[in-house]
């Protein structure tokens, strides 16, 4: 037998739009490998139909044993025309570190970054939704219902992650709520619930992200079951396959 444990499902991206009310408008499918040494590699697709132009992402993205990001591969297609791609390599410890970035677009040619950051951060922020759900593990559960600022950094501050991939730092609050039952079409999960909320000054990419609430598995593997964005978005996102 193999020596790691897979986790696979589905997502489905609905609308709470009047004119498109609970319509679909994207699905998304993820795969983690769970290694023994505690090591993670999450691989999702992302398809967005709505609102146009249409986006297609791919990511592979590797969080070492004590959490912390190493890896990330994005590629991106939008309205079926290829955006860009790009790889991210992180090397951290505990007083800073450096990403590194090779990426390559249309609009933007060969990019070379070489971002350097002090402290730590918490996740490449990947844009997939179950990757949302999984960066909540960096909340320190014993502290009960409590809201910090955790720091990323993304290969896209565009709210969609509709951009040409290249290092940028996001900082976002994120709240524990408290635990929930919860049943979606995959199943009756218990779930921890979570929001992030963009209190920046500037805006997440330039403008405010609305609040996104989520509810997650409340294990080890922090899948996400449900959650949705308000404001000008208005998109739900429900989990509809899993096997585990």
């Amino acid at each position: 037998m193999m020596p790691h444990r897979q986790v696979r499902g589905k997502i489905r991206y609905t609308s709470k739009k009047p004119e498109m009310l609970d319509q679909e408008r994207g699905r998304e499918w993820f795969a983690f490998t769970h290694h023994g040494d505690g090591s993670t590699i999450l691989r999702a697709q992302c398809e967005i139909e709505e609102p146009a132009p249409t986006v297609l992402r791919d990511i592979i993205y590797s969080v070492g044993p004590d959490g912390s990001p190493r890896n990330l591969h994005v590629h991106l297609t939008v309205g079926d025309t290829f955006m860009g791609s790009g790889w991210f390599d992180v090397k951290a410890g505990p007083d800073g570190g450096i990403i590194e970035c090779e990426s390559f677009g249309p609009s933007i040619g060969r990019l070379s970054q070489v971002v350097r950051f002090d402290g730590a951060i918490d996740a490449l922020g990947t844009h997939p939704i179950i990757a949302d759900a999984f960066t909540t593990r960096c909340m320190d559960l014993s502290k009960g219902p409590h809201r910090r600022t955790i720091r990323a950094y993304l290969p896209s501050p565009d709210h969609r992650g509709a951009t040409p991939p290249m290092a940028v730092e996001v900082k976002i609050d994120l709240e524990y709520v408290g635990e929930e039952s919860v049943t979606v079409t995959a199943g009756t999960f218990a779930c921890r619930h979570f929001r992030f909320v963009d209190a920046s000054d500037g805006g997440m990419g330039g403008t405010t992200h609305p609040h996104y609430d989520l509810w997650v598995t409340a294990d080890a593997d922090s899948i996400f079951v449900q959650g949705g964005v308000g404001g000008y978005m208005q998109t739900w996102y429900e989990l509809v396959e899993l096997d585990r």
